[in-house]
């Protein structure tokens, strides 16, 4: 039986209701015991609030999952789920099982599928906890133009450049993504609002890493798919990006650590957190939020406390001057956007704003001989009680000598400190 006890630190108590599970069935790969040889028999076996008990061995399928159920394996590292030549390893199902709600997948190593790892499409409540998820997206195609991925769903508007990447939580709500390692997909884990809007999730403890061409962890807002009936974008809101670990993404592709996106008019990313996690080695600046079009909505932003250290330049058409920790950049102005108490290393620029609007950039520690903040746009950027890393004005600089951050374009700076800043 599943077990309140196996919860980890980021777990909410949505887990334990969980426990309440009816049946356990058990699968092994050999049958004995009258347990299911495959994993898709036993969950077609069960019944809602039940238990899949998995144990160590390969197993050559794609689990389809279509009622609240609990799908536990032995241990992640031992408990794979192979869906070479398949489209998912798991798919949590709620276009076609309307209201799903409360299912938990822990301890599984997902990979080689043709699209995504685990894909989570508008289901409520859904945990994915202590799971190794890697070398999916397999379908992915380069030519000389753009890449593609040939047989995804027609549901999934905007995922051709990386086949949906390692986890995507898509139209999902009240979710949580905990503690797993994502790594060496096309991407590592996707928000998208494809299906339906995807809010109130909690992506937090995770490594993500080496996911070649795109970002660690993408908030992205998307056209609608056809099957919702909607003219209007669903929307990328209230989301939670926590204490994650997103490492030497995008070094083939355009990926940041972590990235929040409106793509077409009208898309909206708004009201997200991104809090007090490690973001290094990518490949374009380490958080980066992008608004390609007018009439888009990427308000009240809020990242905070992140250490950000050694990512890339941003390209063309978004392009920054030089490698950078967080880069704005959008045509529709912004508002609420809050950068604090971040913490910057081995970065040319530590933000850069590129847009119409009003920025607080506020109680970040700048390294000397940086740009600490710089204005390449139109925007009202407020860098007021920022360490610059020294003691002084950074608006004094003596020549010949980095005393201090610097910074760039019109941005008001009337107050400082004199200490680094702490999270």
């Amino acid at each position: 039986m599943f077990s309140c006890k196996r919860s980890v630190r980021f777990l909410a108590p949505i887990l334990c209701a969980a426990a309440a599970s009816a049946a356990t069935w058990c699968v092994n790969p050999t049958g004995a015991s009258g347990c299911k040889t495959t994993i898709g028999a036993a969950v077609a076996a069960a019944a809602a609030g039940d238990t899949v008990s998995v144990a160590a061995g390969t197993y050559k399928e794609s689990v389809k999952i279509g009622m609240p159920l609990a799908l536990t394996g032995a241990d992640a590292a031992t408990t794979i789920i192979d869906a070479t030549g398949l489209a998912n390893g798991i798919y949590v199902d709620g276009i076609d099982n309307n209201a799903l709600a409360g299912v938990f997948i822990s301890g599984f190593t997902v990979q080689n599928a043709n699209f995504e790892g685990i894909l989570v499409a508008n289901a409520s409540a859904t945990t994915i906890s202590g799971n190794i998820v890697q070398n999916n997206d397999k379908s992915l195609a380069f030519s000389t133009v753009q890449s593609a991925c040939p047989g995804l769903p027609a549901f999934e508007t905007n995922e051709a450049d990386d086949c949906g990447e390692g986890i995507h939580l898509l139209g999902a709500d009240h979710s949580v993504v905990v503690d797993n390692t994502v790594e060496n997909n096309a991407g590592g884990i996707l928000l998208s609002d494809d299906t339906a809007a995807v809010h109130h999730n909690l992506i937090a403890g995770n490594l993500v890493s080496n996911n070649a061409y795109d970002c660690g962890i993408t908030l992205a807002s998307h056209v609608p798919a056809a099957l919702t009936n909607s003219a209007n974008p669903l929307g990328v809101y209230n989301n939670n990006v926590v204490s994650n670990q997103s490492l030497q993404n995008g070094l083939l592709g355009d990926g940041a650590g972590v990235g929040i996106f409106a793509s077409a008019p009208g898309t909206a990313s708004y009201s997200n957190a991104v809090v007090n996690n490690t973001v290094t080695g990518n490949g374009i600046p380490g958080v980066t939020l992008h608004g390609h079009a007018p009439n888009q909505n990427l308000n009240a932003n809020l990242i905070i406390g992140n250490t950000l250290s050694g990512n890339g330049a941003d390209t063309a058409p978004t392009s920054t001057p030089g490698p950078a920790g967080i880069n704005i950049w959008a045509v529709s102005p912004i508002s609420g956007i809050i950068v604090s108490q971040n913490i910057f290393s081995n970065e040319a620029l530590d933000v850069v704003v590129n847009a119409p609007g009003d920025f607080r950039v506020q109680r970040n520690s700048f390294p000397r001989g940086t740009i600490g903040v710089m204005n390449a746009g139109g925007g009202n950027v407020n860098a007021d009680s920022n360490y610059w890393g020294c003691s002084s004005d950074p608006r004094t600089q003596v020549p010949g000598f980095a005393l201090c951050a610097m910074i760039s374009g019109p941005v008001t700076v009337t107050t400082w400190v004199t200490s680094p800043i702490s999270k």
